[in-house]
């Protein structure tokens, strides 16, 4: 059978089993993907693996007592021929009142400026990192709003942008299809699809439930339209699938891979085959995680990637590398961070603190794949590795 007729019947088949209500693994696939690494969960510190020896960690900020001591969410995005980095801070406690929004600006991905804020503090709301997008002539950078009087907990997001990345427009809300402001959390990742599309996923009110959206304005401000994913029973206001990342498969499907809110320890992942306008049902993905956000996506070669802590518990150390040349399979996985002697110890108390590399997100940048996460929640740190490295493992 061509296989041009294989992808349209199983996009046909797709749309039908999501509008029965139904997981559409049955009809095409029995789970996303697979991995087969042995990760030895007794060695808490390496996990059994060993090193990408050309891997560089970088600090982005490192608080002193007298400073914002608590720094986590950390996203990075290239524009105009630098780097920048955005994250959320506090004097000490997790979302603590003045939490706000900073950012940092690198020209070659080693020295970065002093932060400056993006979002000043509120009364009565506290403000997250949302991420970046940017068409090429302005960047946007996205904060997550979440006021006090939202109950059960939720909020919405909005932008702010810059044509030199130094003056800010006022912050406006980001619209749907259409027109109106999205009650919801955006996730982290946006990136362009092959047709110019831009996916990522807001997490909805009432409460944080979890959906792929899409939009096909170039800016990111606008447009943005949600997929169609059946979600597992939570039986709380937040879904059990939360803060995903994604990547492409060798068919050009698409795998979003989701936080496991169900303290499984495991990840979940949901397909689509229609660039993101229908996805099957998550179902768990053997593969140990810690239960916190991770970072996915694919190597300018086609080599599908996924960053987290595969610990099988709440430790977020180590940070690994995971690989796969055709997104189907995952066979490599390689230390970025052990939980050894590249772990500093944690100098400034804070609520919900804990020591480990939280939270990664990645981008591709001038021949190198940049990895940033807040380390114990305090220092902003980046560890960058050649492409040219991660793409000899498969030669």
């Amino acid at each position: 059978m061509p296989v041009g007729l294989i992808v349209t019947l199983k996009k046909i088949l797709l749309v039908l089993a999501v509008f029965k209500g139904i997981s559409a693994y049955s009809q095409f696939d029995s789970i996303p993907f697979t991995v087969s690494i042995n990760f030895d969960l007794k060695q808490s510190e390496t996990l059994g693996l060993s090193k990408i020896q050309s891997a560089e960690t970088i600090t982005i900020f490192r608080p002193e007592p007298d400073e914002n001591t608590y720094n986590h969410g950390v996203v990075l995005f290239p524009f105009k021929d630098k780097l920048y980095a955005q994250w959320q801070c506090s004097s000490k406690d997790e979302d603590e009142q003045d939490t706000h929004v900073v950012y940092s600006v690198s020209v070659d991905g080693k020295k970065w400026s002093i932060p400056k804020a993006l979002s000043p503090s509120y009364p009565n709301r506290i403000t997250t990192s949302g991420g970046w997008w940017s068409d090429g002539t302005q960047l946007v950078a996205y904060l997550n709003v979440w006021p006090d009087s939202i109950s059960p907990k939720g909020g919405y997001t909005e932008y702010m942008i810059s044509k030199d990345g130094t003056s800010w427009s006022s912050p406006e809300s980001v619209l749907d299809r259409e027109g109106d402001p999205i009650e919801g959390i955006i996730e982290q990742d946006l990136r362009l699809l092959e047709d110019g599309r831009i996916l990522t996923a807001f997490h909805l009110q009432p409460g944080l439930h979890i959906t792929p959206f899409y939009t096909d304005d170039p800016s990111g401000i606008s447009g943005w339209t949600p997929g169609v994913m059946p979600l597992n029973p939570s039986g709380t206001a937040m879904s059990r699938e939360i803060e995903p990342s994604w990547f492409f498969r060798k068919d050009t499907s698409l795998v979003m891979v989701f936080r496991d809110q169900n303290s499984t320890f495991k990840k979940l992942a949901s397909i689509s085959f229609d660039q993101g306008a229908h996805w099957t049902l998550p179902v768990m993905v053997d593969t140990p995680d810690s239960r916190a956000k991770q970072s996915a996506g694919n190597l300018p070669d086609g080599i599908a990637f996924m960053v987290n802590n595969p610990t099988g518990n709440k430790n977020r150390f180590p940070l690994v590398i995971t690989l796969s040349k055709d997104g189907y399979h995952f066979d490599k996985a390689f230390l970025l961070r052990d939980g050894k002697e590249d772990l500093q110890p944690m100098r400034h108390e804070g609520k919900y603190k804990r020591p480990g590399y939280s939270y990664p997100k990645s981008v591709i940048w001038n021949d190198f794949l940049y990895v940033a996460y807040a380390t114990n929640k305090e220092d902003v740190e980046v560890t960058r590795i050649p492409l040219k490295v991660l793409s000899q493992l498969y030669r």
